[in-house]
């Protein structure tokens, strides 16, 4: 009964997220279009063709539409109708579209009678066919003279197959295909698979990920804003932490001041110091009335990387330090006293005891805020939007949303997650090999 939440929540809220991660970053579910014998998905399998190969177009039929909801297809629209014959007899049968000029609708639209359209250069026979199911594939029922009046008794859309040719590397393959995979060029004649049905393992996403123009900016600022913030909010947390554990006087109020930022979103604290760095901001007035310049200084702009990277990590240790403070001063609280006491009766100073008494107690606690604050500074995203806009200073979760929600291609952001992703785990395995207590290393 313990254990059964537990593994149905790392089922559905961890193990199947990085599933279907995973899947969307090394499987391409267009891939491939199977090509059928027959113009029907009843048909055996003739042979496949991937995403982008040329065809030869040898042919077309219709077939009935199943799917309503599909897109990018072609399709044909037949009607039944009961045309009169000029000795007065009627024949049923079904007839393209193109050989029925409609008279008369319905309120709705629906066509309800006609008139059979000649066929025009073709003096020899005028008539037209009549075939007794929907598609050039009919049995030939009756033909029907020109102008002929027609009441239409039913509609059939069609969607359009092509039997195409084409060369995989190495294989060639002929068979049919519905036309919502196939591109048909201008020539009628030829033509490429547009898309498959059927997927495959590929590394196309991940080359394309790394041949973005933009990877290499991301994962440089990513790296560079590690590299500043982790050292720096690590020994201001402690800082933080020793405080609110030597139990000073107005204790309480320091860890409340300290704690404010972690109620804060990461969106508004990157407004918050939007408007401190901004032209009218504080940290311009503040320069002005000291007399330092003279006029406002333009921090955040295209032309000021630097300025918008420092406004970035000034924003993200405020915003994330209280976090890693909070998990400091939980392990000091966990550290006996009497160890403490004894450090100090063998004569050990105060900065003694942190060094040789408290920071190796602390290696646990080290060891997780290490790799939680590495984790979320992989992520930082929503600071870097307000502070530079996304595009003069760029992150790895930046790109991943851009890929998502610009460009739409989810595939390529999954890369990017797993990316992220990999970043992390390797983040986390050095941590745990670099920072441990003397316990885990004899083991």
């Amino acid at each position: 009964m313990l254990v059964a939440p537990v593994l149905i929540f790392l089922g559905f809220f961890f193990a199947y997220p990085m599933y279907e991660g995973l899947r969307l970053s090394i499987w391409d579910d267009e891939a491939v279009l199977p090509l059928r014998e027959g113009p029907s998905l009843k048909d055996s399998e003739s042979g496949r063709l991937s995403q982008g190969v040329t065809v030869e177009v040898l042919g077309r039929q219709g077939n009935l539409l199943t799917d309503a909801d599909a897109t990018d297809l072609l399709t044909e629209t037949w009607f039944r109708v009961a045309v009169t014959q000029p000795d007065g007899t009627t024949v049923d049968g079904w007839a393209p579209e193109s050989r029925i000029r409609v008279r008369e609708e319905g309120p709705d639209g629906t066509p309800l009678s006609g008139t059979v359209r000649p066929k025009l250069g073709e003096p020899d026979d005028p008539r037209t066919t009549l075939r007794d199911g929907p598609g050039e594939g009919g049995t030939e029922v009756a033909f029907v003279e020109p102008r002929a009046p027609a009441a239409i008794v039913e509609v059939a859309i069609l969607e359009v197959w092509f039997n195409v040719r084409g060369t995989d590397p190495g294989e060639s393959a002929q068979g049919w295909a519905p036309s919502r995979f196939i591109q048909v060029f201008g020539d009628e004649v030829t033509g490429r698979i547009d898309r498959g049905s059927a997927g495959e393992f590929t590394t196309e996403f991940i080359k394309k990920m790394f041949n973005d123009r933009f990877f290499d900016p991301a994962w440089r600022t990513t790296l560079l804003l590690l590299v500043l913030i982790i050292p720096a909010q690590f020994a201001l947390a402690l800082l933080m932490s020793l405080v609110i554990h030597a139990r000073l006087k107005f204790n309480s109020w320091f860890l409340y001041v300290f704690t404010i930022p972690m109620g804060m979103s990461d969106l508004a604290v990157g407004t918050l110091f939007f408007s401190v760095f901004t032209g009218n901001g504080l940290l311009n007035s503040v320069l002005e009335g000291l007399g330092i310049i003279d006029s406002p200084h333009v921090f955040l702009s295209s032309q000021t990387r630097n300025w918008i990277i420092l406004a970035i990590v000034v924003a993200e240790i405020w915003r994330s330090t209280s976090i890693v403070m909070v998990i400091l001063v939980s392990g000091l609280q966990a550290i006996p006293d009497e160890n403490l006491e004894a450090a100090e009766l063998f004569g050990a100073s105060y900065w003694q005891r942190v060094r040789y008494v408290m920071l190796p107690l602390l290696r646990p606690s080290v060891q997780v805020a290490l790799i939680l604050r590495t984790i979320l500074a992989l992520q930082v995203f929503a600071v870097v939007i307000a502070l530079g806009g996304g595009d003069t200073v760029t992150v790895l979760t930046n790109e991943t949303f851009r890929q998502y929600a610009d460009f739409r291609n989810n595939n390529v952001a999954a890369a990017y997650a797993l990316f992220v992703m990999v970043l992390s785990l390797a983040s986390a395995f050095f941590y745990l090999r670099t920072v441990r207590t003397d316990t885990e290393i004899e083991r």
